[in-house]
This record gives C-alpha cells, structure tokens and sequence, in this order.
C-alpha cells in the first residue's frame, strides 16, 4: 500500500472522530462545549496518534484501516505517540491493532529440546506481585502461539530455516539466490557489526499472563525496559564470539515516531562514514502481533524456558526502490536463519521476504530482526537475544576471512 493512500486511510480515520465530537448532545454554550468534548478530544488525540504511527512504520500491518476507513481525503497532520517512563499510560486509550499480515498463515508447531548450557544467566525478574491487578473494564486477552514451521513441505527452504516468499520472485529464482556464496565476510579490523533501533522505545508487556492492560502504549523511554536491552545483550553475545560490535542507543522513535527510518538511515550512515570496517547492521525491533483486541505471544521453550520466537525481515526490490544488494542480503538473511534454527529449533519465525526496504540499500549485510511481539515479556525476548546472539555470532564467526 502507498505513503499517500496511508495517509488518507489515517486522515479519514480522525474526522470520523471529529463527527462524533461535533454531534455530542446538549451542547448549550461554547464554554458548555468546551467542557463537554474535552473527553472525545484526548481519546482522538490518543487515536490519531496511533494512526499516525501505523502510517510511518511499514513493519506494522494496516489492512483493518483501510477495510474501515475508506476514501479520498488529504494528508493528516503529525502526531506523536504517547509514552511512559514506567511502560504503561496513565490515562486510557485503546490498544493499537498492530498485526502482521503474514501471522494467521503460520501453523502452531510442537517445541524441540536445545542445548544452551554454556549461556549464562540472565538477571532480569518479572515475577507478578501479589497486589497486581487490571480493572475489568481495561482487560484483553493474550494468546501464546508457536509460528515455527517443522512441516517444511513445499516450503521455500534454506538449511534448517524456512522463508515466507510475498513477492513475485518465484521460489525457484529464489533459489538461485540463496545457492550463491555468502556475501559477508568478516575480518579482525575494526569494528563488524553495528546494532541500533529505529523503534528504540517498542516495550512489552511487563507480566507472563493471560491478560493485559488495554491502557498500555508499549513504549518506554527507559532503555533497560524496552528494545535497547534486547539489543546489548545481542551485542554482548557476539562479543563473547570474538565480533566486535558497536551499538546504537539512539531513540530514533522519540519524541516523534514519524520519520523514525530517516533519521536511523543517517545514523548508520555515519556510523558507515566513520567505520567503514562495518560489514553487518542489524535494526533490532520487536513486532506487534494482534487480531481484534486479543495479543498474540510468539512463544517457543528451549531448554524448559519460555523464549520470544524472532523473525527475520529481508526486503526485496520490486524495481521502484533503489536496492540493487537485495538478493545479497536475502542470501545472509537465509544464512543467519539457518544458524540460529540449527542451533536452537523452534526459536525462529519463517523468514519475512517482502517488498520493503528498512534502510537495508545501506549494506550488503543490513536486516531487521523482530524479537518476539507487545505480548511477550521483557524477559522472554532477552532469553531470545541471548541465545539469538549466541547463533548469530557462531555464524559471524565462521565467515571469518582466513589470516
């Protein structure tokens, strides 16, 4: 779907919100209407933020938008997205209906038993307090479901891992691509890799339940809460391989969420600028996986622990986009996959082939990773990080140039 068609679903979205406004019965006065829509008005500004976002993050699904908002109509104004320091809103709002178009069409899959004893252990603890409750009224229900695919019958397929195809490109050329030889190679100069977020303040659910706080934003400025943390336990895994890694803490997404992959595009480039050693970026997110108001939890265990499944993003040029590498990082996209599937089962998603574009013309070695959804916990997606991080820098490790 366009930029410009996105807007207009999002534009068509608030004005409805406007009608309802205006037609608020009993009106007397100005000052009596001042008073009156006071209420319509803070949940519209809380609405079209969330339209505002949906409309810049092309990692976030808006098919329902279009189905419920149709027409021609111009471009909405900026807004920005409400966010909290203790990772909740302190004032109502409803839950965005973020949902991945591919999410339905994954199968639930048993788990495997992994091997990951030589991982250390992880400090983070969100054990429930007894006091902890969610007033009905603001209760939504969580559903735990494994995307895995162990049934890889027709599947397009590299090594361990499975590949979503949603463009054009047949599975047959497909894999003419992921039988070339890896594009990257990594070398003992300098820097290798450089993680960073475009969405730095994505957050997650803070308790391991069955239901969730229809108030929570899922966005935090605090960096040991949200995404970030997922990225540095990344790039300590790596390191712990030998990988030198820098990583970008940079809050691309705050306080305005729009133009959030210009601004992380200018910050990989610098980083590329100044360190032209950098054979691999990383843009470290977590999903938002919903059907109607009911979040959906990635979930697999490995090891008799709940772990957040990730997804891999590699995006293809449909010949309007300026990618020239694309089948070059599909190719490391597939190779990483396999990595981490082969080391740990169950951990991954299939991997996401689609027309988008992520800022990954940057490198031959640029992705996205989506580490599990808003309905997982804080501390399933940094048991995913570490063992993730644990893959991919085995992997890193063995494109190693020969001294």
């Amino acid at each position: 779907m366009g930029r410009k068609r996105k807007k207009q679903i999002l534009k068509k979205g608030m004005l409805w919100g406007l009608v309802a406004v205006a037609t608020v019965p009993g009106i007397l006065s100005t000052a009596v209407l001042v008073e009156q829509i006071k209420p319509q008005m803070q949940n519209l500004r809380e609405d079209a933020a969330v339209f505002s976002a949906l409309s810049t993050a092309p990692d976030r699904a808006i098919d329902h938008l279009e189905q419920r908002f149709a027409g021609d109509i111009s471009d909405p104004n900026q807004e920005e997205l409400p966010f909290s320091s203790q990772n909740s809103s302190e004032n109502p709002s409803k839950p965005s209906s973020d949902s991945k178009t591919d999410s339905d069409s994954f199968k639930s899959q048993d788990t495997q038993d992994n091997s990951a004893s030589d991982l250390p252990e992880l400090s983070s603890s969100q054990e429930m307090p007894e006091d902890y409750s969610i007033p009905e009224e603001y209760q939504g229900e969580i559903v735990e479901e494994d995307f895995s695919i162990q049934d890889k019958t027709g599947q397009l397929t590299f090594g361990a891992g499975v590949i979503k195809n949603t463009t054009s490109v047949s599975d047959e050329e497909a894999q003419t691509y992921l039988q070339q030889e890896n594009p990257v190679q990594i070398d003992s100069e300098g820097p290798q890799v450089l993680i960073m977020h475009t969405h730095a303040t994505e957050s997650f659910e803070p308790y391991d339940t069955d239901t969730y706080d229809t108030r929570h934003t899922w966005r935090t400025t605090d960096n040991t809460q949200n995404i970030v943390a997922a990225g540095e336990v990344i790039a300590q895994a790596l390191r712990a391989h030998g990988i030198e890694v820098l990583h970008d803490e940079t809050q691309h997404d705050y306080p305005s969420y729009n133009g959030s992959y210009e601004r992380s595009a200018v910050t990989v480039q610098d980083y590329l600028d100044k360190y032209p050693s950098i054979k691999v970026v990383l843009d470290v997110h977590r999903d938002a996986v919903q059907r109607d108001t009911t979040l959906v939890k990635p979930i697999t265990e490995i090891n008799g622990k709940k772990a957040a499944q990730m997804m891999i993003i590699a995006g293809c040029d449909d010949g309007t986009m300026d990618m020239p590498n694309w089948s070059k990082n599909f190719r490391f996209a597939a190779g990483m996959q396999d990595a981490i599937e082969s080391r740990y089962p169950t951990l991954t998603r299939p991997v996401f082939f689609c027309y988008r574009k992520y800022n990954q013309d940057l490198t031959t070695g640029s992705l996205l990773l989506e580490l599990g959804s808003h309905g997982n916990t804080l501390e399933e997606v940094l048991y995913t990080a570490q063992l993730a991080g644990d893959a991919i820098g085995s992997y890193l490790d063995s494109l190693k140039m020969d001294e």
